[in-house]
């Protein structure tokens, strides 16, 4: 039984690596979740995990000639395991982003829950990679016009590769937001519905200062019991774990008309 979810956004500063790890941490309550840092370039989710010492990341995992096992890169934190990523533009320029299929078909052995914490933007193949890979995409968007047009790219390419939608989830909501108008849009252009609305609050930036995701360091705080709705809110499908494996090593990237 597994299902990859590939958290992305259409632009960056929507709290999406804040968003992974809370998920993680709320489904790893019921599930046994893996969370992995998929954006190779643009790599922060180590300091939001309490990770940025670690001598094996992601990155060591996606060079050719790669010694490291799966397993050395895997760390266990508040009850979820992590896969980080390094930061290094050494470490991006000799990423081979092919070498991440068997990376998730081989964490896919393992987990009831995949979540790919993917990069922003769509315009490379290790950026398109981890939404092509999942089963699912979980949207996560701040709540203005500009950021609904940014999302529905991120629902069109993964219509294109297959990939379904698990629905928008509302991050960073400032009182003064047309949450309700935009809500309306949401559900006429998205498939999947709202999974829920998370507050702005100042819990999050304290968290990453912290080095511990946000359901560690203020569990109680409005975003976090915003966050911890979203997740009851996220069906999880079951699944062939052998199959699904399978399917994540032969995934290919379609060449776009």
């Amino acid at each position: 039984m597994v299902e990859a979810f590939a958290v992305a956004s259409g632009k960056g500063g929507t709290g999406k690596t804040t968003a992974t790890l809370a998920l993680g941490m709320a489904l790893a309550e019921e599930h046994d979740v893996t969370v992995v840092d998929a954006d190779t370039g643009m790599a922060n989710l180590l300091f939001h995990a309490g990770l940025a010492d670690v001598e094996t990341t992601l990155h060591d995992l996606l060079v050719e000639d790669a010694d490291a096992a799966v397993a050395a890169a895997t760390y266990e934190r508040h009850g979820m395991k992590v896969v980080p990523c390094g930061t290094s533009l050494a470490g991006f320029e000799a990423a081979d982003p092919d070498r991440l299929r068997e990376v998730v078909a081989t964490l896919a052995a393992d987990a009831d829950v995949l979540l790919l914490d993917s990069p922003a933007a769509l315009d490379s193949k290790s950026a398109v990679l981890p939404i092509v890979l999942a089963d699912r995409t979980i949207t996560v968007l701040q709540p203005t016009i500009p950021a609904l047009s940014d999302g529905l790219k991120v629902q069109e390419y993964a219509r294109s590769y297959g990939t379904g939608s698990a629905g928008v989830l509302f991050n960073r909501v400032r009182e003064q937001s047309r949450i309700d108008v935009i809500a309306d849009r949401t559900r006429e252009y998205f498939d999947g519905g709202i999974l829920g609305r998370v507050p702005e609050s100042p819990a999050a930036g304290a968290a990453r200062a912290a080095g511990e995701p946000l359901l560690a360091h203020a569990p109680d705080s409005p975003a976090g019991r915003a966050f911890r709705a979203a997740a009851d809110e996220l069906t999880v499908d079951d699944g062939d774990s052998g199959a699904v494996a399978d399917r994540f090593r032969s995934a290919v990237v379609p060449e776009r008309p």
